[in-house]
């Protein structure tokens, strides 16, 4: 094989609880993610060298790059020369709470396995995943799962009913251009009464299997302090639910908010709601689990 294409699924949180802070400086969270079709097209085929291609100003293809990180480690593991180019092909936002460049990260381990024919399971490439980070593990396979420990530990469940989502992110005031996700963790120790999901709840709804979204126990513990820096997140939450949202909750550390709307007709009303903000939008669907 010369080319490998991959898709690379944005995420959402249906539920994101902190349980504390472990010795290791990581938190401890249990989450139950879910994929959405917007998502990135990672393209991977044999060249002199390793290049990561973004064509993008505001990303760069360095190793700073989760992307480039993980060509590098797969090579290094299995002694591989990274003679490979990556083009990143973009429309996740970013910087956004939705795992945009975690799912890039994934989508270029399980791409090299194929040009490699190195023969790796889920079980292996999500071992090496949470190396790069810890949303890196979810998004290999995606679909709807628990995500516990520092978000590594996953167990596979049912997934809902498809369901419409709209995007939104908020462009912050300069100069915090993105929400740090160190600095959300951070506040949100010192919180003296944090708000928890129901995550218990949450899963079990899942369990019972054919769940229609919205769920009994959704909710995203975080919210509360990235929204007290940026007030606009829960503007946006209230502008969706004015326009016929079922549901608003911000993904991640955010600051991107994800409605679900009852039809693709509905989630346009809501995008049209929307569209004095200045905003990214996009309207997506729940996204099933792939097999490796």
């Amino acid at each position: 094989m010369e080319k490998i294409t991959e898709t690379a699924y944005a995420k959402i949180n249906l539920g994101l609880d902190v349980l504390g802070k472990r010795a290791d400086g990581y938190h401890e969270v249990s989450m139950v993610m879910q994929s959405v079709s917007l998502a990135d097209t990672v393209t991977l085929e044999k060249h002199s060298g390793l290049v990561v291609q973004t064509g993008r100003s505001d990303l760069p293809g360095d190793s700073s790059n989760l992307a480039y990180k993980a060509a590098m480690l797969m090579a290094e593991r299995f002694n591989k020369t990274p003679d490979v180019k990556i083009t990143l092909d973009k429309h996740i936002f970013m910087a956004a709470g939705l795992a945009g460049g975690s799912s890039d990260a994934a989508a270029v381990l399980r791409g090299l396995n194929r040009l490699w024919q190195l023969g790796l399971d889920a079980a292996q490439l999500e071992e090496l995943a949470a190396e790069i980070g810890s949303d890196v593990p979810f998004c290999i396979c995606g679909g709807t799962a628990l995500a516990e420990g520092r978000g590594e530990i996953l167990t596979a469940l049912p997934e809902p009913q498809k369901a419409v989502i709209v995007l939104a992110k908020p462009q912050l005031a300069k100069p915090q251009q993105a929400v740090s996700t160190a600095w959300v963790y951070k506040e949100f120790d010192s919180l003296k009464e944090p708000q928890h999901p129901d995550i218990g709840t949450l899963k079990a709804a899942l369990l019972k299997g054919a769940a229609v979204l919205p769920l009994p126990g959704m909710g995203n513990a975080l919210e509360g302090v990235t929204c007290a820096r940026y007030p606009e997140i829960n503007k946006i939450k209230k502008e969706m639910l004015a326009a016929g949202a079922q549901y608003a909750l911000m993904s991640g550390s955010g600051p991107t908010v994800f409605a679900v709307a009852g039809s693709t007709q509905e989630a346009q009303k809501i995008i049209e709601a929307l569209q004095a903000w200045k905003l990214e939008t996009a309207i997506a669907t729940t996204v099933k689990r792939s097999v490796i």
